[in-house]
């Protein structure tokens, strides 16, 4: 069963301490309750400093091992206060205000903790995209135009593709690639929307294949009703993505770290109806146990893992 803090007084109640902190990591790792990894018993003692032991093969066990927590120097107070912030801000927040807002020692460990949550914010093993889907390319950042397809001096290509809802928009996923190629269109195609999907795209060459990999296909020439209507959903969550990276990251961003802020992007997109922001927090925390640990210099360096 959910359960959740809906507004920051309940918040502050329910997570007055470390301890009350390290119980719900518990619950969310272990739903079922807590299994000896080693013997599969259940009775445990707990040791504190976030270990348990097994009663029956004393197997030792950390709550925080193998999560996105894992060898953190700050305290899980401190974690859920940073969770909570940043999935409680509508429209994005920096490492600047997370470093003032929490009164975190250092711009490089707010930095850290804003990366490192950004990773846990794509859940292992998600839903494909499904139905009728629209794709399309659209640059960002840097000033200058540029050709499609061969890059533009100073900007970034990301993929987007919006499942249609009828008139609305439903879920959505988006990646920074290299370039426009078949290549690099399909291989996000088929980590992305569930075969047997309908696609929707204009007419770039970079398209002619999807067919051959279990996907429909309709092509929408720009030409005749206009390249706005060829893949609106597509246009409309690519102006609300540019908006939002200039509004959060002024528009300056190093490429290797883009694709966390899409996934960040696409995190709060995708919960954009969610009654209360206490959802996106647990949604946050649940993947934040299931999510392997990244050490720094592999974030520094644009690494996954």
């Amino acid at each position: 069963m959910q359960e959740y803090p809906k507004n920051q007084l309940e918040f502050e109640r329910q997570f007055p301490t470390e301890q009350s902190c390290r119980q719900y990591l518990m619950t969310l790792r272990w739903p079922d309750g807590f299994r000896c990894s080693k013997c599969g018993n259940q009775d445990r003692w707990d040791q504190g400093r976030n270990r348990i032991t097994c009663t029956r093969c004393r197997h030792e066990t950390s709550v925080l091992a193998g999560t996105l927590f894992h060898r953190s120097h700050l305290s899980l107070e401190q974690w859920f206060r940073a969770a909570w912030w940043v999935t409680n801000q509508k429209h994005g927040v920096s490492a600047l205000g997370l470093q003032r807002t929490l009164g975190i020692g250092s711009y490089e460990t707010a930095w850290t903790v804003l990366q490192k949550l950004r990773r846990a914010m794509v859940r292992q093993g998600r839903d494909l995209l499904s139905g009728d889907v629209e794709v399309d390319e659209t640059f960002v950042g840097g000033s200058k135009p540029g050709k499609r397809g061969r890059g533009a001096e100073g900007k970034k290509l990301v993929v987007i593709a919006t499942e249609i809802d009828g008139k609305k928009i439903g879920r959505i996923r988006m990646r920074h690639i290299p370039d426009a190629s078949a290549s690099s269109l399909e291989g996000f195609i088929k980590d992305s929307i569930a075969k047997g999907s309908g696609l929707v795209t204009d007419q770039w060459g970079g398209y002619n294949g999807v067919k051959s990999l279990g996907y429909g296909h309709k092509r929408v020439d720009g030409e005749v009703v206009g390249i706005e209507e060829v893949v609106p959903r597509v246009h409309r969550v690519a102006s609300l993505l540019k908006r939002w990276l200039m509004g959060t990251l002024h528009g300056r961003f190093e490429p290797k770290h883009l694709d966390r802020y899409l996934e960040e992007f696409t995190f709060r997109f995708n919960r954009r109806t969610s009654n209360y922001r206490g959802l996106l927090f647990y949604r946050l925390l649940e993947n934040s146990v299931i999510a392997e640990p990244v050490p720094y210099t592999k974030i520094i360096n644009g690494k996954s893992a």
